[in-house]
């Protein structure tokens, strides 16, 4: 950003040779580096949820646009519109309201007249539109005017700027300031998509982005100096094989018509009609040839408001495994299904693949292995701070070639929301994600006391990650009650409990059927979970259901000690510990189980500390058996759930064995499962995260920078979400 702010400024400086001879020496470089994305970005062409096609079951879209940057364009617009009409085309033409030339009123008319269509090419043509919001806000107020002194449906920024969370103060019905591959251009970062999408504003309005998706003239011939159409041809060839949409941006300035000299910033026409003779006979019959006004309308009419696709750029950090990490992935995979890029920064373990792939649309980066083994503070701290150190450094790389709109940042650690410093630096907005709450996770973990130096140390930094952070989710209410109460402003924060996802949580017919009773706990090892009080009340029940089994899932520090524990009960042909699985894999285990258990301690971290593992149970038939915590009681009751006290051993082994044997009790509950995981799933809750996340990435002004066209409502940040989040229903 500030180098283009500096090549901007530099720019009228520049003798014309210099800043070509440089854009070529950074284009040669690019074009290598980037061969895997350009012309062709492969993961551009996937077709969008829900995609209606396009109209008349055409193929693909086939749009024109030009930009007029100046007087000499200005003079050959006309002719331009003459090659296009002879050859069956209409296109769009942008002019700048306040550059070279004055008002093109005149030509205006005879565009309009002949069918083709006017839109506004930013205020001026000096790449200064969005160099603060105050400036912005002034020149949007002008551009509106234009645009309805023009009739425009739709807008360009000069130099393919782009501020996506800016323009909805100019009220046009589309954009078309992006592409969906192009490393040449001064901002490089691409949309990744050869389909229109959906720009969400406040209040349910928004506008539609256009990306061009074939590269703009001069930067084909001028920057790159082909001297063929065969980029085009490939790229257009691709775009029609994958149904998309074909936009491509030329600029009469730099067309040389008829036998003039051709100057050096000048390609032949003949380029462009030759690209025009080769899409009206190849592809006859199969493309709608539109305007950009025209996609935009029928993308609105024909996509319903909640099914419009987005298409912002997302990252998320956690130091846990993607794979098996049910809030994650949540989150991560409702964003991929309405077509936002969504990337995530994790760990790796034992059960995870080496090379990133993508799973229901999101790549995981895997950038440190973890084995679950830290006995001791300090080791742990270390294993936290690289995992910070590493991200920071991937993150930073990345945040320079794609620019992500968001950071979603999970903890623990909450400083792992300072990996994200160039992000947020850069423009994105942070989303401090709070799973544990560290100082107790901290306290019970080491068994330090809350009054240890170490508890007052990470209450600090909980505050300070929390204010460098744009909002905070917290993972439920008795937590958010206690973090208002000492770090976290109230309206900065909202509650998303971990609610089950369907998409991975759906009802599974049962596979097993060898007679066993099997048990159930999957989850880390960690002494406030209280795995040994299970396996103690196990070995109660053992004898009087002999056909039963109990299967731990998971790892953690504590693994040592329950092993020694099943030996010391003799119960190693009883009880078996596995390693953590997918969430995918373990929705299966689960649906075949028979009795679940959350054995957690009341007197510990686990008191407050709400386990998706129930809901999990649930949504697979399987009732639970849970020890009575606050947090567990706070949202379920005894229709639901089988409660026993806290670290009760006997009255555990006496739940679990009624359970069991009480046929109609164990029905019931599982039909109350059914019934509360259908009310309290994530398909009933994702919205209010998607509506978190568009309400963060449109950009609020401040009254001073203001206009008088916006309204309050309008000028709210993430912050005024956070009142729309109520109590789980528990019953």
């Amino acid at each position: 950003m500030i180098a283009n702010r500096a090549y901007y400024i530099l720019k009228p400086l520049m003798p014309w040779r210099l800043r070509v001879a440089l854009r070529r020496k950074r284009a040669i470089s690019r074009r290598i580096s980037f061969a895997d994305v350009w012309p062709i970005d492969p993961e551009a062409g996937e077709t969008p949820s829900g995609w209606p096609g396009w109209p008349r079951g055409k193929q693909f879209a086939f749009v024109l646009t030009h930009d007029v940057e100046g007087t000499r364009g200005l003079g050959r617009v006309e002719k331009l519109m003459e090659v296009e009409s002879k050859l069956g085309f209409r296109s769009s033409f942008n002019f700048v309201p306040e550059g070279e030339y004055q008002d093109p009123e005149a030509l205006r008319n005879v565009l309009d007249k002949s069918g083709f269509e006017v839109g506004v090419h930013g205020l001026e043509h000096d790449g200064k539109l969005y160099n603060s919001k105050g400036e912005f806000v002034s020149k949007a107020s002008k551009i509106r005017e234009y645009m309805q002194r023009w009739n425009a449906a739709g807008f360009r920024s000069p130099l393919m700027q782009h501020r996506l969370a800016w323009l909805h103060k100019l009220n046009a019905e589309y954009d078309a300031s992006t592409f969906d591959t192009d490393p040449f251009e001064p901002e490089p970062d691409g949309v990744g998509t050869i389909f229109p999408f959906w720009v969400p504003g406040p209040d349910g309005s928004g506008y539609v982005e256009l990306p061009y998706t074939l590269v703009q003239d001069f930067n084909l011939f001028i920057v790159l100096g082909d001297r063929n159409i065969d980029v085009w041809k490939r790229k257009i060839d691709w775009i029609a094989a994958n149904g998309g949409m074909a936009l491509l941006n030329t600029h009469p300035d730099y067309m040389c018509f008829g036998n003039s000299p051709m100057g050096r910033d000048e390609f032949p026409i003949a380029y462009y009609e030759e690209f025009l003779k080769y899409v009206r006979d190849r592809y006859d019959g199969e493309t709608w040839h539109a305007l950009p006004r025209e996609v935009a309308r029928y993308y609105k009419a024909s996509v319903p408001l909640a099914a419009r696709n987005s298409r912002k750029k997302i990252c998320m950090l956690t130091y846990s495994t993607y794979e098996s990490d049910n809030r994650v992935r949540r989150y991560a995979e409702a964003l991929a299904k309405r077509g936002d890029r969504v990337d995530v920064i994790a760990i790796s373990g034992k059960q995870t693949p080496e090379q990133s792939q993508k799973i229901r649309g999101v790549t995981p980066f895997r950038i440190q292995y973890r084995e679950r083994n830290e006995r001791f503070q300090v080791s742990y701290a270390l294993r936290w701070m690289r995992f910070v150190v590493a991200s920071a450094i991937f993150l930073t790389r990345r945040q320079r070639r794609i620019k992500y709109d968001l950071i979603h940042v999970h903890n623990p650690p909450d400083f792992l929301v300072f990996a994200a410093w160039y992000p947020k630096w850069t423009g994105a907005k942070l989303i401090l994600d709070i799973h544990d709450i560290v100082p107790e996770l901290f306290a019970s973990k080491f068994e330090k006391t809350t009054g240890n130096r170490y508890f007052g140390l990470l209450k600090a930094v909980e505050k300070a990650s929390a204010s460098f952070a744009d909002h905070v989710i917290i993972s439920n209410h008795l937590w958010q009650q206690k973090l208002i109460a000492r770090t976290v402003p109230a309206e900065k924060c909202s509650v998303f409990v971990n609610h089950v996802d369907p998409a991975i949580f759906h009802r599974r017919a049962r596979t097993r059927n060898d007679g066993k009773v099997i048990i159930i706990f999957p989850g880390s090892f960690q002494w406030h979970q209280g795995l040994d009080i299970a396996i103690n009340a196990f070995a109660l029940i053992k004898d009087k259901v002999p056909n039963a089994e109990f299967h731990i899932y998971g790892g953690g520090a504590w693994e040592g000690h329950l092993r020694e524990l099943v030996n010391q009960l003799g119960l190693n042909d009883r009880v078996k510990i596995s390693g953590a699985m997918s969430l995918d894999l373990m929705a299966d285990v689960i649906s075949n189980a028979d009795l679940g258990v959350v054995p957690k301690r009341a007197d510990s971290f686990g008191n407050e500390a709400y386990s998706t593992k129930i809901m999990e149970f649930m949504s697979q038939g399987v009732p639970v058996v849970i020890s009575r915590t606050k947090i567990d009681s706070y949202y379920f009751d005894d229709q639901v759930a089988r409660f026993f006290p806290s670290g009760d051993v006997p009255a555990m082994a006496a739940a679990m064995l009624e359970v069991i044997q009480n046929k109609e009790l164990r029905e019931s509950m599982i039909a109350r499962g059914y019934e509360y995981v259908e009310r309290n799933n994530w398909d009933g809750k994702k919205k209010e995260y998607l509506d978190l996340v568009d309400s963060l990435t449109v950009e609020g002004f401040l009254p001073f920078q203001d206009d008088k066209t916006a309204t309050p409502d309008k000028q709210t940040g993430g912050d005024a979400h956070s009142a729309k989040h109520e109590k789980l229903v528990s019953m």
